[in-house]
């Protein structure tokens, strides 16, 4: 009975290949969209899959930022990030960005220390929690939005990504 008693854990480097296989995948979801139809196309009143992606941009650095300082920065305000476009408004743009991102995550993601997951910070200045939760939000958020992006482009005829492609 005491092996049931152990803990397991999740390395650090564990999460981050996590996160980033997610991050892959919507990559690939982004890359499947025609740009007129990725800028343009929605359902019901959603937001288009170029609005959805932003609003990934916008969480991945910032939050690996924030996990990793304590500090929630503005996507624009990261070191690096005047040398890209913050605001793209093309296709080419939004991937440039993403891989931007991308590096941008795994450049800072060594500086979190393994108790940083267990402590309470008010992410962005609005949502108070334990920055594994957080964590785990930005990659559910990101899941949801790219399960939008598939709805999106089987609505458009167009075959999405495996899910599992990660």
């Amino acid at each position: 009975m005491e092996s049931l008693q152990q803990e397991t854990t999740i390395t650090l480097s564990q999460l981050l290949a996590h996160w980033q296989g997610h991050r892959s995948l919507t990559r690939k979801v982004i890359d499947a969209f025609p740009e007129d139809q990725l800028l343009s196309y929605t359902i019901g009143g959603m937001r288009t899959f170029a609005e959805l992606a932003m609003e990934l941009n916008r969480m991945g650095a910032t939050g690996a930022h924030g996990i990793a300082t304590g500090e929630w920065k503005e996507l624009h305000d990261l070191r690096g990030a005047e040398t890209i476009d913050t605001s793209p408004q093309t296709k080419a743009g939004i991937l440039n960005l993403w891989d931007w991102s991308t590096a941008y995550i795994n450049g800072i993601w060594p500086q979190v220390a393994p108790f940083r997951l267990q402590e309470i910070d008010n992410a962005y200045g609005q949502w108070e929690g334990q920055v594994w939760w957080h964590l785990c939000y930005f990659i559910d958020n990101e899941i949801h939005h790219r399960g939008q992006g598939y709805v999106y482009l089987r609505a458009l005829g167009i075959e999405p990504p495996a899910f599992w492609d990660r």
